[in-house]
């Protein structure tokens, strides 16, 4: 596993439980609020932190922490991502999985597979507008199948969007909230990004 860096202890990221954050590296979006530049692109990428480090903390933290979140980036690009879930499975904590929806098959395995106990996927944007946030071209029933898949998973979840007003509008907003029945979603304000990102920004739009 590429594991950019950790939070070891938060109260806001797991709906109700105690729970630290690891954060993957690599990401197949490159969307323009990105606050997270140093995960995302190949040529910021620091030196991963072992696995052996990250799970000794774990084992450490049995019975004090409850739920580990799995984000990015983009955890699914991983490809040793569900055996990871699945040695975190092990030490007995419930997982959250943060996700852009890139990848279904993956997280149809992680759900069937039982690795996941919530499942968090951003939509970023109504889906003919996707290109504009994501910088990417994308095949929208893609995301659809994730969609699909966390609906009818039966476990807890959530949708969420960062409005960046700079591309999208409040029918943007009501028309990704109808999507999915105005259920389990949530909007998030695109905060500034910070000036030091904001130069990396200027620099990614030049490569």
């Amino acid at each position: 596993m590429k594991i950019g860096g950790l939070i070891k202890f938060t109260l806001i990221d797991y709906p109700g439980r105690v729970a630290a954050v690891v954060f993957t590296q690599g990401c197949n979006f490159r969307c323009r609020y990105c606050h997270n530049p140093e995960l995302v692109y190949p040529h910021l990428l620091q030196s991963s932190m072992p696995e052996e480090e990250l799970m000794a903390f774990l084992r450490h933290r049995q019975g004090s922490l409850e739920g580990i979140v799995v984000t990015g980036g983009e955890p699914t690009l991983q490809p040793d991502l569900l055996r990871f879930l699945a040695d975190i499975k092990a030490l007995g904590y419930f997982i959250k999985l943060d996700t852009n929806g890139s990848k279904p098959d993956v997280l149809k395995e992680a759900i069937d597979r039982k690795l996941v106990d919530y499942i968090a996927m951003d939509l970023k944007a109504p889906l003919d507008k996707y290109s504009l946030i994501t910088g990417v071209e994308f095949e929208p029933k893609i995301l659809q199948q994730s969609m699909d898949l966390i609906r009818q998973s039966g476990l807890p979840y959530e949708f969420r969007t960062t409005y960046d007003k700079e591309v999208l509008t409040d029918a943007d907003i009501q028309a990704i909230s109808d999507s999915v029945d105005g259920q389990h979603y949530r909007v998030q304000e695109c905060l500034p990004v910070p000036k030091e990102k904001a130069a990396l920004k200027v620099m990614h739009t030049e490569l």
